[in-house]
């Protein structure tokens, strides 16, 4: 058994969390601050020294061999830089090389928090045993990251699995990113959200809009909230059957607050991968609930930074 320790980071628009995780998976330190989103770069580095800064008091912090970071995106893992989207403060911020100044010259891996999800879900959750898996994270955006030949596979930039911007509309609706009729356009949260105002579902008397709002009213019954729902549902299916057509995975694994809509989602989109997982050897894909919860990112970006550097070695990575 490996006794050494990961620290790891996840960042994100809300917040940036820091934990010391040992070889199984389990956080033995962690804190958290607030993302100073709005904030201007230098600002929010100075959050992510203090995280930093609250792990190094810990006397675990000593055991720490490598440091690994799940960060919104876009990232660049051959640069070490980020831009997330929701932190408009950093465009090419060079985290990697700031963290590993801030941490004494501790080895660091970047990674992206769809990978990094994808990287907790194959070591200690619901896609643990398979080779080849599709892991997503459905909330705001669509995210996601690949397991291929028993591996985790960021690609060259650490973007490989994203999933959210496979077209699976031709006429569909411009997406932000420049293309049209892109998978997050359908399948998000606030998208799936917005369908169904604009198709006449009127929220409760509490005035909730949210996607958890309508999955709620999907639950009773409500016809608009349904069809919102398996829209949604037909179009995570088609971008699923398409990776597995292209990379033969056999599990794709859903996370994130749509990812806890239950049967809503679930019971329409296994339907809809029958007709769009046509072809023998992608018949027997299944697609099941994330496991691994608020702590995925942090696990993650420790599982990768094991996975990802050939002189670390953890149970099962």
């Amino acid at each position: 058994m490996h006794t050494d320790l990961v620290a790891a980071l996840d960042i994100g628009g809300t917040k940036i969390a820091g934990a010391l995780v040992d070889g199984h998976g389990r956080i033995q330190a962690r804190t958290q601050r607030a993302t100073p989103a709005r904030q201007d770069g230098e600002t929010v580095m100075q959050a992510v020294e203090q995280v930093l800064g609250d792990l190094a008091a810990s006397p675990l912090w000593g055991r720490a061999s490598v440091l690994g970071i799940g960060s919104a995106g876009p990232v660049d893992t051959s640069a070490g830089t980020v831009s997330p989207v929701n932190v408009p403060g950093w465009r090419g911020f060079p985290l990697v090389e700031r963290v590993r100044a801030a941490t004494g010259g501790l080895p660091v891996e970047l990674i992206g928090d769809g990978v990094a999800i994808t990287a907790a879900e194959h070591w200690q959750g619901a896609a643990r045993g398979h080779d080849n898996a599709l892991c997503m994270v459905v909330s705001t955006g669509v995210g996601g990251g690949l397991v291929l030949g028993g591996r985790l596979h960021p690609g060259p930039t650490g973007n490989a699995g994203h999933i959210g911007h496979i077209s699976v509309d031709l006429d569909g609706e411009p997406c932000p990113c420049g293309a049209r009729g892109c998978v997050e356009g359908l399948a998000s949260g606030p998208n799936i959200a917005r369908r169904a105002l604009a198709d006449g579902w009127l929220p409760g008397p509490d005035g909730d809009t949210s996607a958890a709002a309508v999955a709620d009213a999907a639950r009773r019954g409500d016809p608009v909230a349904v069809a919102s729902f398996e829209r949604a549902a037909q179009a995570l299916a088609a971008g699923i059957a398409a990776t597995a057509t292209l990379v033969e995975i056999d599990i794709a694994v859903i996370g994130g607050g749509v990812g806890k809509a239950g049967d809503v989602l679930f019971a329409p989109l296994r339907k809809a991968l029958a007709d769009y997982a046509t072809l023998s050897f992608v018949q027997r894909l299944t697609v099941v609930p994330a496991q691994m919860g608020t702590d995925a990112g942090l696990v993650g970006a420790a599982a990768a930074a094991l996975a990802l550097r050939p002189d670390t070695t953890a149970a099962g990575v």
